[in-house]
């Protein structure tokens, strides 16, 4: 196979997907159940219980959220209905949705294991800063936020599970990292319809690289929350930004200016250790 330009791997990548000759990322089961019950009001605390229970991976890693520094109360939770009563159905539901995308981001190859460990690492660091950002947006939810950041690169995963199979598009490093680049917004977006996610996270996959992107209205978004956390990441790592962050519109919605630190490290390193 032989794609020389980005439009043709995009067409090509999106026509194997739609063929189901390339399988697009898969949440578990049980994180789509909870959301969708809960979207529905369906469900009582102890129906919603039972039926995280069905995760014994996901129920465990619920338990120790709810006893972490960021929902620690004076009583240590024991149980999923302990669980659920102090953190409420609404953030265990995008709590599971969150948890699960750790077993999103597990590759299958040696191949894959460096770029999915990066792009992993990335992805938790920019939505603990999201997190923490959203504390100035009284409404924004810090949950979705937290998501926000965790979902905004997968775009990036089909593209390299597609790599794992065409050797001479994975023997050729400059090459894959160019279309990781360019496409995974689009891809991205692809993914989280797939799962039925909210035009909210659609956006953020589809827009963050929009610098100067003009949301109708004045408030801050979700995509807003992620350009500046992603810039706040960059510049912990000394990374060179890819762009001016005085020409990036998400500051001044955020009420922030470009050249100040914002982010409450006790915070973001709290919100960073749910997934360590």
């Amino acid at each position: 196979m032989e794609l020389r330009h980005d439009q043709e791997f995009l067409d090509y990548l999106r026509g194997e997907i739609q063929a189901n000759r390339l399988i697009l990322p898969s949440l578990p089961e049980v994180a789509l159940k909870v959301r969708d019950a809960v979207d529905r009001e369906e469900l009582s605390a102890a129906k919603l219980a039972a039926l995280i229970a069905e995760d014994a991976a996901l129920a465990a890693r619920l338990i120790q959220v709810a006893n972490s520094p960021l929902y620690r109360g004076r009583v240590e939770i024991t149980s999923l209905p302990m669980a659920i009563t102090r953190l409420g159905m609404n953030t265990v539901r995008t709590l599971l949705l969150s948890l699960a995308m750790q077993q999103v981001f597990q590759p299958t190859s040696p191949l894959l294991d460096r770029y999915f460990h990066a792009i992993w690492q990335t992805s938790v660091e920019v939505a603990a800063i999201g997190r923490a950002l959203a504390s100035l947006c009284p409404h924004l939810n810090a949950e979705h936020a937290l998501l926000a950041g965790l979902i905004f690169q997968i775009g990036k995963l089909p593209i390299l599970t597609l790599a794992e199979q065409t050797p001479n598009l994975a023997n050729d490093p400059k090459r894959l990292e160019s279309l990781l680049e360019a496409l995974h917004p689009a891809i991205g977006e692809m993914v989280l319809r797939s799962w039925h996610f909210p035009k909210t996270l659609l956006d953020v996959v589809s827009e963050y690289l929009n610098w100067q992107r003009q949301p109708p209205g004045e408030l801050a978004d979700y995509v807003d929350l992620v350009q500046v956390a992603y810039l706040e990441h960059r510049l912990s790592r000394g990374q060179t930004l890819p762009v001016d962050p005085a020409q990036v519109s998400a500051f001044a919605r955020l009420r922030l200016t470009p050249n100040i630190e914002v982010v409450e490290m006790e915070e973001v390193d709290a919100a960073k250790r749910l997934f360590a």
